[in-house]
């Protein structure tokens, strides 16, 4: 899985609330007259930072972690059992850390949040009418639904004053802004322009896939070569594979008879959802040879590590502003692609500013994984595809998936062969130093992972059963720098500053990925770009969030779902950024990523609220970008490692 969202990081070493005492071991050195207490800090912000905090405590045990915290929080799971509150007074037995997805969380579904919900052919302004007649369950009625909408958060649109065009009319959040007298929706004709985010889910592709209409055969070739243990090579039967007549023209009934994927000039599903048109000429049907194939020349560049949840459209768009050089979709399901999810297939979605972008497949199994990759090869635009061999959690480790395939020779082989076979654009492939935590397997897979075709390889320095409870194992990447070689080596892990990126350079590696890092403090590329710390204010941290949640209304839409879908993400990025500690406050430079923040007052009030690690105190950060919350909105971050502290 993705490397910042999968789990927290684990403090090195001790803990407990921190006072105004000497830092403790795992704690991040923070300035004495910036430290205070739980108590004073949570005293602090709900006095609004009007007051002095008082000096005085409630009576009560000082070192208790129930002080100020919400129900939800005080109540620690362990994995697979119910936790009960602590009796007052009573020392908690040491419990394992709370790691993994936190699914018995209390949550909404955006879709709950609008129960009075108009209809689509209302909305969209379509000319007919309502397939589904009085069958249908959204309101008809305009006035009906305008006297229970929620008002307007806001005088300006993001999607009106962006595209010219709000396509979500009376239902928008922003409504006020392109609304007429009577209601109509308003267009800037001048303006109007469709949204350039490219890699969208063709409505027909989509059905075929659903259907299982549709013919792989470049990868049933591949696949039948790997079967009879050949290794798929330029051979004359894969030079020109065969074109099938039922491949054809648009608009071909295709009801009967499978589709086989067309190849770039041919009729039908070129890149994105455009077709085009003209004479089919060499470069249509001639496979490329490997050495012909796009090289792939990142070294040097930062890389923006695929980061589960966190890791989306929006948030890329900001470390692209910030210098981030290659991004990578967030990790997709090669099985729920071929199904045609449209959630999954969103996670390929890649914006303009995205200039050397690629996309993560995960998968377990050779032909699922070929297939996928022959399917996105003929219909997005991408620079490289990566194998996530990296994901650690048990979801994807135990069907054969994620760190499970280092320990699956013979069926990695198959799925990076068959992949690069079927693929006109490099193949990469993102590794942990191993599954056990004293058991390296990265060193002997480079030279195979070379050998079978791969362009590029990241290795995060560490082991699946490790997770995030140590340091980045740098100098084992080292050795395997070696290994690779002339292969390109990525090293990943514990990347917070300019000089851990220069230490990790050191090493010999080609370039470095950061993950958590980003996730921290999206300016950490402008910082290694420009070898300097960047004290950066608390105004300027929450103008980021404010791009943040312009890209994301963009992104996800300016209805109520849209809004809320856009807070949820904000709200997860939130339980990270809540970690980093300002260069200002720091006694020793730079902060590391295994350093926790103890309590501390910053330099305004701001600063204090956006050091909060409450979920209460991250959704009034939200409120103050995306206004009120519904009702009964509830938010515990997605992973367990954030949501108990």
């Amino acid at each position: 899985m993705a490397e910042g969202a999968a789990e927290a990081p684990a403090e090195s070493g001790g803990g407990g609330d921190s006072g105004a005492g000497a830092p403790e071991r795992g704690v991040a050195p923070i300035k004495p007259q910036y430290l205070t207490t739980k108590e004073q800090f949570h005293e602090f912000l709900e006095a609004k930072g009007q007051e002095k905090p008082s000096q005085e405590i409630e009576a009560g045990d000082p070192g208790s972690n129930d002080l100020a915290e919400p129900e939800a929080k005080r109540i620690r799971l362990e994995d697979g059992q119910t936790g009960e509150a602590a009796e007052p007074g009573e020392q908690p037995q040491a419990q394992k850390r709370a790691r993994g997805q936190n699914k018995g969380r209390p949550h909404m579904k955006p879709t709950h949040y609008d129960k009075n919900r108009l209809c689509p052919s209302l909305v969209q302004d379509s000319a007919a009418k309502c397939l589904f007649g009085d069958r249908c369950r959204f309101l008809h009625d305009v006035g009906l639904y305008l006297e229970t909408k929620p008002s307007d958060l806001g005088p300006r649109c993001v999607l009106f004053e962006t595209f010219g065009r709000c396509p979500y009319g009376v239902t928008c959040r922003f409504a006020g802004a392109h609304l007429g007298p009577e209601g109509q929706n308003l267009v800037q004709e001048e303006q109007v322009q469709v949204p350039p985010v490219r890699n969208g889910l063709d409505k027909a592709l989509q059905q075929q896939l659903r259907k299982r209409k549709v013919r792989f055969e470049r990868a049933e070739q591949a696949l039948r070569q790997l079967s009879k243990g050949h290794v798929p090579g330029p051979s004359p039967e894969a030079v020109v594979p065969e074109v099938s007549g039922t491949e054809g023209a648009p608009g071909q009934d295709s009801s009967d008879t499978q589709q086989a994927l067309p190849e770039p000039g041919a009729d039908a599903l070129a890149s994105g959802s455009v077709q085009t048109c003209g004479p089919l000429t060499d470069e249509d049907i001639v496979r490329l040879r490997p050495c012909e194939k796009r090289k792939l020349d990142i070294s040097g560049k930062l890389y923006l590590a695929p980061l589960t949840t966190c890791g989306n459209l929006p948030f890329r768009r900001i470390c692209k502003r910030f210098g981030a050089d290659v991004t990578c979709g967030e990790m997709a399901v090669c099985t729920n692609l071929l199904q045609g999810q449209t959630s999954e297939w969103a996670l390929l979605r890649r914006h303009p500013c995205e200039d050397i972008f690629g996309v993560q497949l995960e998968g377990a199994f050779p032909d699922t994984m070929t297939k996928c990759a022959e399917l996105l090869n003929r219909t997005i635009e991408v620079d490289f595809v990566d194998i996530n061999v990296g994901c650690p959690i048990d979801l994807v480790y135990k069907k054969g998936g994620g760190c499970a395939l280092m320990n699956r020779a013979a069926k990695f082989q198959q799925i990076v062969r068959g992949m690069n076979q079927v693929l006109d654009v490099p193949l990469t492939v993102k590794i942990r130093t191993g599954v056990q935590e004293r058991v390296n397997l990265a060193h002997r897979l480079l030279p195979e992972l070379r050998n079978w075709g791969a362009a590029l390889v990241t290795l995060h320095g560490r082991s699946r059963e490790q997770r995030y409870t140590k340091l980045a194992d740098w100098e084992y990447i080292a050795r395997c720098v070696t290994a690779a070689s002339p292969m390109p080596l990525f090293g990943n892990g514990d990347i917070l500053s300019y000089e851990d990126a220069n230490r990790a350079m050191q090493t010999g590696v080609a370039g470095v990925m950061i993950a958590r890092g980003a996730l921290l403090k999206p300016w950490l590329f402008t910082e290694i770009k420009e070898q300097r710390h960047w004290d950066i204010s608390s105004s300027e941290r929450l103008a980021i969030l404010q791009d943040f949640t312009r890209y994301g209304l963009e992104h996800w839409g300016s209805d109520t779902q849209g809004v809320e879908k856009t807070r949820r993400f904000l709200l997860e990025w939130l339980s990270f950024l809540c970690r980093y500690v300002p260069v200002g406050l720091l006694e020793r430079l730079p902060q590391r990523i295994n350093e926790r923040p103890p309590y501390y007052l910053g330099r305004d009030y701001l600063e204090t609220l956006m050091a909060s690690q409450q979920a209460a105190d991250w959704i009034r950060i939200s409120e103050m970008l995306l206004g009120p919350v519904p009702p009964n909105f509830v938010f515990l971050p997605k992973h367990k490692a954030n949501a108990y502290k």
